[in-house]
């Protein structure tokens, strides 16, 4: 990169890592299991970052079904962002396919708290985690003037020609995709700002290349036609016989990322990514979660499929969600907690209370499902998968 461009910073690194801005320390502490470090010390550095620095370039992401922009800093760091398209009080439309459905900026921010590690420090006792994932990036949200901050500094002269002054005032505007991109679903600022959420950027994939994976529960993305999994109760029996779900973690992991998914009610988990550094044995990245929390008056059993048909769960994960049931550490007491930690709830709660509640209801379902696994089988270590043995604290 070069240290002449307009508006960003001279670059001082070196070897050393007190030299390197917070998002590259970030990129270099991705480990084969874990995105970040269980107390990180990055990691707020790195939030706050995203949270306020300024921004010096804003470009429409190329492909995906709907808007979003990359955001680049003075530091040479950059965000995914995603603009606010629904009201948090609103629900999805129950006519509305899950493959058209919203992406939601606070959804964003939620996915990453709820799979997040650390809370402040005293927040709810001792707890210090809430699922303990950490296979997302960081996210947090952002109010940003779509005048001086995108159009004013943008380079993209196409999303340029897409802004627009509305009946009212509002500045808005509404770029190139294939869903949701025109004047009747614009992204408008009230009058010039508007919220949205700012998830850190990872590595090019030049220097660190992904691998994106098929899921086997995923949808048909058919308004009449069924997937495999929606046919046949025995569909996990197939599943553990073809590689990498025929050995090591990768199935346990998957089911990880159902309950994550379950508990958010997010039915586009399509694919799924992983570095080819660490091969298959490594985590799973849970990227783009913008379609979760769009319902809470309704749950959806078949994103929990994998955990039914399958009748198994890490013993670490089964450990978290019993003790997200009990009252000291209600889950959606702990996730109340962690999301007043984010720059927007100044603006309003990031989750809704009829929110918070579902995920209460939605755990204890996890929870029932796991119970009637264990009383089908007469082992619990044919449901259990134990990974505690050899658990070492970071």
């Amino acid at each position: 990169v070069s240290a002449n461009e307009e508006g960003y910073d001279p670059i001082q690194w070196n070897t050393s890592t007190n030299t390197h801005p917070p998002w590259l320390r970030f990129h270099l502490g991705i480990s084969r299991w874990q995105m970040y470090q269980q107390k990180d010390p990055n990691l707020s550095a790195l939030t706050q970052q995203l949270a306020s620095h300024r921004i010096v370039s804003a470009v429409q992401k190329s492909g995906g079904t709907q808007l979003k922009l990359v955001m680049s800093f003075p530091n040479y760091g950059q965000a995914l962002f995603k603009p606010m398209k629904q009201e948090r009080d609103e629900e999805t439309n129950v006519n509305l396919y899950y493959f058209s459905d919203f992406e939601r900026h606070n959804a964003e921010i939620a996915a990453f708290h709820l799979d997040r590690y650390q809370l402040s420090p005293g927040a709810l006792g001792q707890l210090t985690s809430i699922l303990g994932f950490r296979r997302m990036p960081p996210a947090v949200g952002r109010l940003i003037n779509v005048i001086k901050e995108v159009k004013d500094i943008t380079t993209d002269h196409k999303l340029v020609t897409t802004f627009f002054t509305s009946p009212v005032g509002n500045a808005c505007f509404y770029g190139q995709c294939s869903y949701y991109c025109s004047t009747e679903h614009a992204i408008c600022g009230r009058p010039r700002e508007v919220e949205g959420s700012l998830a850190a950027m990872l590595p090019d994939e030049s220097l660190a290349p992904r691998r994106s994976w098929r899921s086997p529960w995923r949808r048909s993305y058919s308004r009449s036609k069924l997937a495999d999994w929606e046919k046949y109760s025995n569909y996990c029996d197939s599943v553990k016989k073809i590689p990498p779900y025929d050995r090591g973690t990768r199935l346990v992991d998957l089911i990880d990322m159902t309950i994550l998914d379950f508990l958010m009610s997010n039915m586009d988990r399509h694919h799924y990514e992983t570095f080819e550094k660490f091969g298959n044995d490594t985590f799973l990245i849970h990227l783009d979660n913008g379609r979760a929390f769009g319902r809470y008056s309704k749950d959806e059993p078949s994103i929990l499929a994998p955990l039914v048909q399958c009748c198994r769960i890490r013993r670490s994960t089964l450990l978290r969600v019993r003790l997200l049931s009990l009252a000291p550490y209600r889950l959606s007491d702990v996730m109340r907690a962690s999301l007043s930690q984010d720059p927007l709830a100044e603006v309003a709660p990031l989750l809704t209370e009829p929110h918070l509640s579902a995920l209460d209801r939605r755990l204890e379902t996890v929870l029932q499902t796991v119970h009637e696994c264990l009383q089908q089988h007469q082992h619990h270590s044919d449901v259990i998968y134990d990974d505690i043995i050899d658990y070492r604290e970071d």
